[in-house]
């Protein structure tokens, strides 16, 4: 006869070393409105002129514990992280800090013409590395570091995307 206390053990056995991950999805699409252009300066294609997308963000989050209301994260919470998005990518131009046309970047900033964001760097990768530093300090502060931002992937259209990952002590995958 199996007691539920028999069970439950059974239970714990099976799920030794096991650990549950909540994630959490959290994504500004393409009509979103967060339209920006880039310049890469290094690169050596079409890709060093000034150039723009209706970038997509998505943010996965993560957490071995809900919250009391058995949430991973309160979406509703991240009106501040929408805001910053805007901020940064909406009709605005953004360039690295070691673009050696940064001063005629700028200019065109004081004449009115660009809204410029200079960044350590530019491109997809970097730019989800720049978004991630940001929103994974927000998540911590909000939820007492009970939630990690695992990633961020920045879309410019559905044929292109680049994603920054972090992984935590609680959410790497086991090591063989």
């Amino acid at each position: 006869m199996d007691t539920g206390v028999d069970a439950t053990l059974r239970s714990v056995r099976q799920n030794a070393g096991r650990l549950e991950i909540y994630r959490s999805t959290k994504t500004y699409d393409h009509n979103e409105g967060l339209s920006c252009c880039f310049r890469q300066w290094r690169a050596d294609s079409h890709c060093r002129l000034v150039h723009g997308y209706a970038l997509a963000v998505k943010l996965v989050f993560a957490t071995p514990h809900l919250d009391h209301r058995k949430w991973c994260l309160d979406f509703g919470s991240l009106k501040p992280v929408k805001a910053w998005l805007h901020d940064l990518l909406d009709h605005t131009m953004i360039a690295a800090a070691d673009d050696p046309e940064l001063p005629r970047l700028r200019d065109l900033a004081a004449a009115g013409v660009v809204d410029l964001r200079i960044l350590p760097a530019v491109g997809c990768e970097a730019l989800a590395r720049y978004v991630h530093d940001h929103v994974a300090q927000v998540a911590d502060d909000m939820t007492n570091g009970r939630v990690s931002l695992e990633s961020v992937e920045i879309r410019e259209h559905a044929g292109n995307s680049a994603i920054y990952e972090v992984r935590t002590s609680w959410n790497s995958p086991a090591a063989p």
